[in-house]
């Protein structure tokens, strides 16, 4: 086995540390769409029944009309209708990329500290273990 780059371990450490950061970022962006909607949602006044967020160009039943109440999902995040019924739907307020992204990241971010994690234990090893000795063989 080839010797790993020295600076590997922090190379590794950099891209968890961005991926975290581009992960928290897109939640963030998320987050700040369901609360604009929610705002949306609760401004009352003359247009604001049914509630402003759920209105889309759909089906009869996703117009609007049947419209009750709102939810708020943060995991996924999501700005969901609740129709009369018992019935719901989520509407297109978060972007479709921000749920799947931010997992993505978070997932790669994660993947990537145990890796640096993993490295820094192989150096350590290689540290400890005498010149003229090698590991895991024996006669």
């Amino acid at each position: 086995m080839s010797s790993l780059n020295p600076d590997r371990g922090a190379l590794l450490r950099a891209l968890a540390i961005l991926s975290g950061a581009l992960a928290v970022a897109l939640y963030c962006w998320g987050l700040l769409q369901v609360l604009g909607a929610a705002l949306e949602a609760e401004d009352g006044g003359t247009d604001s029944a049914p509630v402003r967020p759920c209105r889309t160009a759909g089906p009869q039943e996703r117009g609007g009309a049947e419209v009750v109440d709102y939810s708020v999902g943060y995991v996924p995040l999501r700005f969901v209708c609740e129709t009369r019924g018992g019935g719901s739907y989520a509407t297109d307020s978060v972007p479709g990329y921000v749920n799947p992204g931010a997992f993505g990241f978070a997932l790669a971010g994660g993947l990537l500290a145990v890796g640096a994690g993993y490295e820094a234990e192989l150096r350590a090893r290689r540290a400890a273990t005498p010149p003229g000795e090698q590991t895991g063989t024996t006669s």
